[in-house]
């Protein structure tokens, strides 16, 4: 399209992001007729608005299968590689983050299944409580095992043999991505005081701050 410049491609965390990244561009006098408009004049922000969940709930999806990638090559690195005359894994320490890196697997999914039962029974707007719990909560989780994988790797867990380090770097984007988790964590406590508010019998219509 004429006026319409790539200007250059941004690096996330420094690792070159491309072809999947984010990139300035510059508009110089770009025209373009009615027949380009999507649903209408005026509609931009309803469609913007109207993938926002279904996008929160993808993104959590993603990241519980990157974890659950690198929590395998945790495993396997803990039965392959030795210390000691021993392999990782029989180490109490090592043990203790395959213990808990399955727990945090585990929640995220569990997390991530219950929102999406949630919105095929109430739409996104209905579920839109769990969607900001899981948004906030599913990124720490599985970067905490990402972490962990990170660790039981030692120093290979950081180069580029490994897809780990890049993995940590994807996941603590999304706690930025769809609005940062300050934005989700003030929309579940919303609902949750205003649906207590309401079991109170406490009238809630003219509480503009909650």
């Amino acid at each position: 399209t004429p006026g319409v410049r790539l200007e250059r491609a941004l690096t996330v965390f420094g690792v070159d992001d491309a072809p999947h990244g984010h990139a300035e561009i510059s508009l110089t006098n770009v025209e373009l007729d009615a027949s380009a408009l999507v649903l209408g004049e005026g509609r931009g922000f309803e469609i913007a608005q109207s993938r926002l969940g279904p996008g929160r709930i993808h993104h959590c999806m993603r990241a519980v299968g990157l974890a659950a990638r690198c929590y395998e090559l945790m495993l396997q690195r803990s039965l392959s590689r030795k210390t000691f005359g021993k392999y990782l894994a029989e180490h109490g320490s090592c043990q203790d983050m395959i213990a808990d890196s399955a727990a945090d697997l585990e929640a995220a999914r569990l997390l991530t299944l219950s929102c999406a039962a949630a919105i095929d029974e109430k739409g996104a707007r209905g579920a839109r409580d769990k969607i900001a719990s899981i948004k906030v909560s599913v990124p720490e989780l599985t970067s905490r095992v990402v972490d962990r994988a990170i660790q039981v790797h030692g120093g290979a867990g950081v180069c580029q043999d490994f897809p780990l380090a890049r993995a940590l770097v994807g996941l603590r984007t999304l706690r930025i991505a769809d609005g940062p988790d300050a934005v989700h964590r003030r929309t579940v406590a919303r609902i949750e005081i205003k649906k207590t508010l309401k079991k109170m019998g406490v009238d809630i219509s003219g509480k503009s701050k909650l």
